[in-house]
Order: C-alpha cells, then structure tokens, then sequence
C-alpha cells in the first residue's frame, strides 16, 4: 500500500541540507519511505551505505532500477514498522509520510539500537511536539534524557511537490553521549512520566498526590521556581527531571 508524500522538488537543496549534516563516508544510513530515490542516491554519493526502506512496489521498482548494481544501496520493499534496526551504529536521514511520522519516530527513539543521529523531514506541529516547543510534552519529557532535539531548517511549501498544507521543517535529533537517566533507571523515569502525564487531575499537585506529599510538592515547586498549581505542560524539561531525582532518591516510585 502506497502511503500519502510529499516528494523533493530539488535535489539541490537536498544536497546543501546533506552537506551540512556532514553525513560521512562508511556511515549507515537509514532512508524510510525512499519513493524516487532522491535523498538515497545523494546520500550514496556522499559515501554512505544506504539502507533505503520503501512500501510501494512501483516505487521499489524505480529504486531498483535506479540502483541497479549499486552495492551502497540495499532496498527493502516492506513497511518499516517490519524493518529490523540495525544492530550496529547508524544514522536516519528521511523524508517521513506526514501520516505515520509519530508512529516511526517512536519506533525509532525507543528502540534498543536507536540511531546516533537523525535528520527527519516533518510537520513543523510534530516537530514541536517531538521537541518540547514551546512547552514540553510527554513524548519530549520521555525522550530528552537520551536526546538532543533541534528544528534546524524551515522549507518552503514550493519545495515538494505535491506542496504539502501544512509547515514542514527539518528535525534534528541527537544522541546523547551520556545519558541523564541510566539504564537501570530507564523503566521507572518512563512509568514516572507517563504516569505523571496522564493521572493528573486539576493539577500535578493533586494528580501526585499518591507519590508526592503536598509538604514535599510544596518544597519542590519553591526550590524549582515552579506554581503550585502546575499541570504537565507548564513544566520545563529541567523541573521534570528534578521532581523525578527527588522522588527515585526517596524510593517513591
């Protein structure tokens, strides 16, 4: 089955967008929904070995003759969410189907072998939400502890064809070299959040009542310049990550 995209109009700007991401010779990277080609086969002349993961079988068709004797460049006719990560370092540079972004994102920010790095051309509205912009949602708050995020170029709506209806952007997400919260922390900063996220009621105060006293939210919220009556969204990144060290030092989650 086809999925609804918006393909590149020039492969110029792709080119200067590739360049900046100072992709190099002998990385891996992954291109998911590859349709034409276009950012694989500039990608595979900037030396990468490109894994290029494409649904449609016309499309594939076109890859594969594109690509023909070209053993930079492995196609893979199946939907992503069937695509094996690779095991070893690599790096995504992809223009996601606007319809499934949230899906593949998370399949890959919380896999085992997540990428270092990925370059991913979305809706500006995902993006903000992936990144925390202006305010922090729970996929940041779960997410930020292991990477970076970065809106780093704004396109135009010329530049696909067809023109999407929406703001589209380039995302920028980093690994973190060291992590803020440890492996073994991992599950209960993320039970925390999500718990946190979706229980709270008029407020954090009253949602964490079960978890946090009010004595203790009290002292928290004046120790981390924060409203006592503060819901998910009106905390910065920072603020979560202390409320959870405060209650992982107390055992209380």
């Amino acid at each position: 089955m086809a999925l609804s995209q918006n393909f590149f109009r020039d492969e110029g700007l792709v080119n200067r967008l590739i360049v900046a991401a100072k992709i190099k010779p002998g990385d891996t990277v992954l291109d998911i929904g590859a349709g034409y080609g276009i950012i694989s086969a500039i990608l595979e002349a900037a030396g990468a070995k490109v894994l290029a993961v494409e649904i449609d079988p016309l499309l594939v068709k076109h890859l594969k003759w594109r690509f023909a004797n070209n053993i930079n460049v492995k196609i893979y006719n199946l939907d992503f969410n069937k695509f094996s990560l690779p095991k070893y370092p690599y790096k995504v540079f992809t223009n996601l189907p606007f319809s499934r972004t949230s899906e593949f994102v998370t399949k890959l920010l919380f896999a085992k072998s997540s990428p270092e790095e990925a370059h991913l051309v979305v809706q500006k509205e995902a993006a903000q939400k992936f990144s925390g912009t202006p305010r922090e949602t729970q996929f940041s708050v779960l997410l930020k502890p292991f990477f970076y995020f970065e809106i780093i170029y704004n396109f135009k709506k010329s530049d696909f064809i067809p023109q999407p209806s929406v703001e589209t952007v380039l995302l920028k997400i980093t690994k973190r070299p060291t992590p803020l919260i440890s492996q073994p922390e991992k599950m209960s900063y993320e039970d925390f959040v999500r718990y946190a996220f979706n229980t709270w009621k008029k407020d954090l105060k009253v949602g964490l009542k079960k978890v946090i006293s009010y004595r203790a939210w009290h002292r928290l919220a004046k120790d981390n310049k924060f409203s006592l009556h503060a819901k998910p969204t009106d905390l910065t990144f920072d603020q979560w990550l202390k409320i959870y060290k405060f209650i992982s030092l107390k055992k209380l989650f």
